[in-house]
């Protein structure tokens, strides 16, 4: 048998050799296969450092010819020669790899392809073709084709559950680790679960007692079907969508200005999930609605999606170019990095200054894919949608009538209180301490006092002329000598006209120490355009009346007053009316005889620099000490027409006080809407000629190398990454080509990225647990054959995401019961393979949304512009006041919040709201004492217990049992158990129902989603 088989190779070498075949007499039996078994081998363990510009030893294992030429040792591979192999040789010695060595079966591969001669393949060994332990190749199972698995077969008793396809899938890796399904939730938490799942709000008490008491599919059916299809579905789903793309409506950095037309992007994301857009449809036009859909305003407004970001002004309007070049790849690599994770779930961004060093993406792809977004830029494009006609109209509407039904209730008391009046001029003006009657001055004369003492000093750049003191805005200011006694309540008044409305900082009256240190003053637009403000050192006074811009004080002189109370409160004045609303300063200024002075013309100081002087020209000022009342202040300015607020609420009756200030609360809110919507304009991608796209050396604009032209990834090896394009393609055929690639549905990292998003949404984590890196780096699938199968029955369904909700949330899956089972948590204890649904905190907005709803106070208004928490101040950058807003318009839901980056709600920042500068796939979940103090004292809370509190006086005025149960149904969608009845109307009786409420608020059933 030896002879004959030493025979049988020898005849067989013969027969090979005579074939061209060059095949050694002691080579193994089985020829190697270079392609399939030494690349990969290669690649995974050699390639790492002997590959590339500088290969370690001057060895390059990646091409023939260089494996060929070999190192500094010589020849790495001789065929049929291990002995003169280097490559073997360095292997066999245990010196090569340095860190994890070959096993038996690769060195005996290794072996075998030395000995048959050390032939190589097609080609160049691809080091991104193959993955290892260290890095993902273009075999990553994210970058495979999306599979067809057969479904599984389901273990005999859990046969009930095998007709759904999920339930399959999740029950066989249930058997696989010895793990047990849970049984279904009781109907109460199902539909509890249903409710915040698919709308974000709690369910009536009415849905929860219907299906209690016919728990069929079919009603399980009908009630899934009816939260799928009301709009507040696409408010609470837009706003997971919102998360991911850093939606915010200020430019963040240093200046964050405010934008006030960024809210139709969020009205299109909630409008297009509720309509059921396809996905992939819902992700072209964000990429590229503006080229898809030309001249369309949905199309437009879509692109909002890439321009969501911040944008860093200052960085882009700097004098160094060098600096811009730097701040613009900063920009593109935000919007590189969000579109690839976003969508592809790869961390594209990581390939900017070098190949990325985990996934199969390489430097040169980064810019690829730069190249096609070249053409994005942020700014502002006019639309006119028929959702915003729709809404303007319905404003104006409601504009109209609400000013008709205060003017109607107004008129009469007014026409009352001036027939009360004897004489229209009964009313004497009030007398200052100082005037300057600037039309009874005398030229080349002191400019003094013309009531009091004080003597006055003008300065270079005033003069004199038709009545009145011209100031250049440069150097002219008036200023008197010392007041010769104590001043602490007061009124500045003047009649001024302005010489521009484009003017900031100047001050028209004010009186300062004599050294300009300490100053209250009457300013023009210091801290916000065209409006006028009580100004103040360090403005420690200083806050916004929240008063119209100025809008004529360039063409005619206007009255101006500022009245400063005992108390601290400072009231502005108008041409004799209320310029805003009056506040509450916290501070009083003492002026002590001999320390201040009367300054014209001047903010504060002893000289004219900044922007402190007033271009125009003033016509009287006069100074009083002490506090003018609203009727002295019409007086002084002539106006014997006029009723003040005081007189006019002092007349009216405590429901018609009530009433009069909802109206004004109601018109308030409707003239920002109709300016915005009158605008007609959207933040959205406003593109511009793009350029040509160089890679950059280290990431660095400095140092740029090749051009490259508009691509996709070469890992999608299931599309050609090649657009056909060239470097200096349009931005059309660029944003195009890539939004078209990325929402294929041959693409793989697509479907099953949404897939993913969705399925983490429903369940808390997702099948894959890094929802935004699918790549080396991220978290392998749980449940691999689950996501492919999903993926493709979502294709399959014309990526319709209501179709996806249906059929997960059909499942016994997301119906099991949330209780926890010790055994499955010993092997299992994160529940990653779905024994049971893991219970979840309710979400900021949604935890306020709950309230509102639970309270009654819930205005349902869908869409327009959003309502603001906060006041905004200027002074060179933005500023934002946060406050509790009470007005009809604050009471929505709180996706229609602004989203200013620098001004954050402590309520929703407590319960870890995230910050909108970022993208945000996976929300962060804290426990922290801030949170249950937040549901306790934050005033939004105290509001919402006291308006439940008399809900359910309204609902339940039987008497406080009736009450609390009311409550426990609103809240938990039951009713309290004897012991927590007796419990609860004892704490009532003591503390009354609204700490109730907030007590209920703070609690886990309520907070917690089971």
């Amino acid at each position: 048998m030896r002879i004959h088989l030493l025979l049988t190779r020898t005849i067989w070498a013969v027969i090979l050799c005579a074939a061209g075949v060059s095949l050694p007499i002691h080579a193994a039996d089985k020829l190697i296969d270079f392609d399939n078994q030494i690349a990969p081998l290669l690649a995974r363990h050699c390639l790492e450092c002997h590959d590339g510009a500088d290969p370690k030893g001057g060895l390059d294992l990646s091409e023939e010819s260089l494996l060929t030429k070999g190192g500094e040792s010589g020849a790495a591979v001789v065929a049929g020669d291990l002995a003169a192999s280097v490559l073997w040789q360095r292997v066999v010695s245990g010196d090569m790899p340095p860190k994890e060595k070959l096993t038996a079966d690769e060195e005996a591969l290794l072996k075998s392809w030395i000995l048959q001669g050390g032939k190589w393949g097609t080609g160049a060994i691809d080091p991104y073709r193959y993955s290892s332990e260290k890095r993902a190749g273009y075999d990553w199972w994210s970058l495979k084709p999306i599979g067809k698995p057969d479904l599984p077969a389901v273990p005999s008793e859990w046969s009930a559950r095998e007709s759904h396809p999920i339930d399959r899938f999740v029950l066989a890796k249930l058997a696989e680790h010895k793990l047990t399904p849970s049984a279904t939730a009781e109907p109460r938490l199902l539909v509890r679960r249903l409710a915040f799942d698919l709308t974000g709000l709690p369910p009536t008490p009415e849905d929860i007692a219907a299906f209690e008491k016919s728990p069929t599919s079919e009603a399980y059916d009908a009630l899934l079907a009816k939260y799928l299809n009301s709009t507040q579905y696409g408010e609470r789903w837009a706003r997971h969508w919102l998360d991911l793309a850093r939606y915010g409506e200020s430019q963040g950095f240093e200046r964050d200005k405010l934008r006030t037309n960024s809210w139709p992007y969020r009205d299109w994301v909630i409008r297009s999930l509720n309509e059921d857009l396809p996905y992939d449809q819902f992700a072209r036009l964000q990429i590229a609605g503006d080229l898809l859909k030309p001249n369309d305003a949905d199309g437009i407004t879509a692109t909002g999606f890439l321009v969501a970001a911040p944008y860093d002004e200052v960085g882009h309007t700097q004098q160094s170019a060098a600096m811009r070049a730097v701040v613009r790849q900063d920009e593109m690599e935000d919007l590189v990095g969000t579109v690839g994770q976003t969508f592809l779930g790869l961390t594209v961004n990581c390939a900017r200054c070098h190949d990325h060093k985990f996934d199969p993406i390489t430097q040169a792809e980064y810019y690829q894919l730069a190249s096609c977004l070249d053409g994005v830029r942020h700014g502002e494009r006019k639309i006119m949608t028929d959702s915003i006609r729709e809404q303007l109209a319905a404003t104006r509407s409601k504009w109209q009538s609400t000013s008709e039904e205060l003017t109607a209730l107004e008129t009469p008391v007014r026409e009352r209180l001036l027939q009360e009046r004897s004489q229209p001029g009964s009313r004497p003006a009030p007398l200052p301490i100082a005037r300057w009657d600037f039309s009874k001055a005398e030229k080349d004369q002191p400019l003094n006092d013309q009531v009091g003492t004080l003597q006055g000093n003008a300065r270079p750049g005033t003069k004199l002329k038709d009545g009145c003191l011209i100031l250049d805005g440069k150097t002219g200011y008036l200023t008197s000598s010392p007041i010769p006694f104590k001043l602490r309540a007061k009124t500045l008044e003047a009649w001024v006209q302005l010489a521009t409305l484009d003017q900031s900082g100047g001050g028209v009256i004010g009186v300062q120490t004599t050294d300009g240190n300490r100053f209250d003053s009457i300013v023009f637009a210091e801290r916000e355009p065209k409006r006028w403000m009580a100004g103040s050192e360090g403005f420690v006074r200083s806050q916004s009346f929240g008063g119209p811009e100025e809008s004529d004080a360039a063409t005619r002189p206007v009255h101006l007053a500022v009245v400063y109370s005992d108390d601290g409160t400072i009231t502005a004045y108008r041409d004799g009316q209320p310029y805003g609303n009056p506040y509450d300063s916290g501070d009083v200024t003492t002026f002590e005889p001999g320390s201040a002075q009367i300054v014209i013309g001047l903010r504060h100081g002893t000289d004219g620099g900044g922007n402190r002087l007033l271009k125009g020209s003033i016509g009287i000022t006069q100074l009083y000490d002490r506090a003018l009342s609203a009727e002295e202040v019409a007086a002084s300015a002539g106006r014997t027409d006029f009723v003040s607020t005081a007189e006019l609420i002092a007349a009216l009756s405590p429901s018609e006080r009530a009433r009069r200030e909802r109206l004004l609360a109601d018109l308030a809110v409707l003239n920002v809407q109709l300016k915005q919507l009158q605008d007609s304009t959207v933040y959205a991608c406003t593109p511009q000629a793009p350029g040509v796209t160089h890679l950059l050396k280290r990431g660095n604009p400095g140092t740029p190398g090749d051009a490259v032209a508009p691509r996709g990834l070469a890992a999608v090896s299931t599309l050609p990454s090649d657009f056909g394009l060239a470097p200096d393609a349009p931005d059309e055929a660029r944003r195009a080509a890539l939004a078209n690639w990325i929402a294929s549905c041959d693409n793989p990292l697509f479907a099953r990225v949404i897939i993913n998003r969705v399925w983490q949404h429903h369940f808390g984590a997702g099948l894959v647990d890094s929802p935004n890196d699918f790549g080396f780096n991220g978290i392998r699938p749980t449940h691999p054959e689950l996501l492919d199968y999903l993926s493709g029955w979502f294709i399959e369904n014309g990526w319709s995401l209501k179709k996806l909700h249906t059929l997960i949330l059909t499942s016994e899956t997301w119906k099991q019961s949330s209780r926890r089972n010790t055994e499955n948590a010993v092997v299992d204890a994160g529940n990653q393979f779905l024994w049971r649904l893991t219970p979840h905190r309710l979400e900021a907005e949604t935890l306020r949304d709950a309230m509102l709803s639970v309270s009654g106070q819930l205005n349902p208004q869908i869409g327009g512009p959003p309502y603001q928490d906060f006041r905004v101040f200027n002074f060179n950058s933005t500023f934002f006041e946060m406050f509790d807003p009470e007005t009809p318009d604050a009471q929505r839901r709180t996706i229609y919040r602004t989203w200013v980056r620098s001004g954050r709600s402590s309520l929703l920042d407590a319960l870890d709201c995230p910050d909108p500068s970022t993208t945000s796939p996976r929300r962060a979940i804290t426990t922290t004492p801030v949170q249950s103090l937040s549901l306790l004292n934050n005033s939004f809370v105290l509001r919402m217990s006291d308006a439940t509190a008399k809900r359910l006086e309204s609902d339940a005025p039987a008497g406080i049992p009736a009450r609390i149960n009311r409550l426990f149904q609103l809240t938990y969608g039951r009713s309290p158990s004897n012991a927590e009845q007796l419990e609860l109307s004892t704490f009532v009786e003591q503390h009354g129902l609204p700490a109730l409420c907030r007590v209920v608020f703070n609690s886990n059933e309520f907070v917690y989603v089971e």
